[in-house]
């Protein structure tokens, strides 16, 4: 499978992931959100995704998740603390980072790796793995984050034939891939994302996918979609709490052994 970089958690990270902020709003934008720039029915869709998806005060208390990316990586993430595990599963790599300080550990051929350039190299690695990987579960609920402009296109149908308003996601220089857009589908019933597309760059006609998002399930108290087409998200799960060594070992563990697994 060919990975696609989205340019998603580039800016003020701690902002994006924090609990929600006091205002007239259940969703209020990150800081760095483009609110002049962005269309008032643009942002009003984004917060009827939110809701759908389970709401804001779900996500905030959503803490650790856990997934496999495509049969290729396993992502398991604390939010709140920024730590992360990224398990490459064709061949012994793992990788221990902090997406807030960048600071990690690596382990690649049945050794712990020491040399400062090699560590920063596969840290860097895994954090733009953990990146990419999130965005294609995660998506709808950073559609108010740091850096996006919305914009509202109107109505289409989506490759099925079903009803949406379709919504243009740009993020703003300083990302790693200034001028992309993202064409995004949202269900005119169930308020859900159904498709997605991707234009990396800004004269790109047509995009590089277009992709279903389909199979919705309900995870502790958020609704996540593991069907991306020819793509799967797998083993999807949802912890309230996880042993420390998760984030600390090298051996790779069975999740499914712990309690609060959803």
């Amino acid at each position: 499978m060919k990975e696609v970089l989205l340019p998603l958690f580039l800016l003020l990270i701690n902002a994006s992931f924090s609990q929600a902020q006091s205002g007239k709003t259940s969703n209020p934008p990150a800081p760095g959100f483009d609110v002049t720039g962005s269309d008032p029915r643009a942002i009003q869709i984004a917060d009827q995704v939110m809701t759908a998806m389970g709401g804001r005060a779900a996500w905030d208390e959503t803490q650790l998740i856990a997934w496999n990316f495509d049969g290729v990586r396993k992502i398991i993430w604390d939010k709140w603390s920024g730590d992360v595990r990224v398990d490459n599963l064709h061949d012994d790599q793992t990788v221990l980072l902090n997406i807030n300080n960048d600071m990690g550990r690596v382990y690649r051929h049945g050794e712990e790796l020491l040399a400062p350039d090699s560590v920063a190299k596969y840290v860097k690695q895994g954090k733009r793995n953990w990146i990419n990987d999130s965005y294609w579960l995660l998506m709808p609920f950073k559609l108010k984050d740091s850096g996006i402009t919305l914009k509202y296109l109107g109505a289409e149908p989506t490759q099925t034939g079903k009803a949406a308003d379709v919504l243009q996601v740009t993020f703003k220089n300083g990302s790693i891939m200034p001028g992309a857009r993202y064409k995004v589908w949202v269900d005119k019933k169930s308020h859900l994302v159904s498709q997605w597309a991707h234009f990396p760059k800004p004269i790109d006609k047509q995009p590089v996918f277009t992709l279903p998002w389909e199979d919705y399930q309900q995870y502790s108290n958020i609704l996540l979609a593991s069907d991306r087409g020819d793509h799967d998200l797998t083993d999807i799960m949802i912890f309230t709490g996880l042993p420390g060594e998760v984030f600390s070992d090298f051996t790779r563990t069975d999740l499914s052994r712990y309690p609060g697994a959803k």
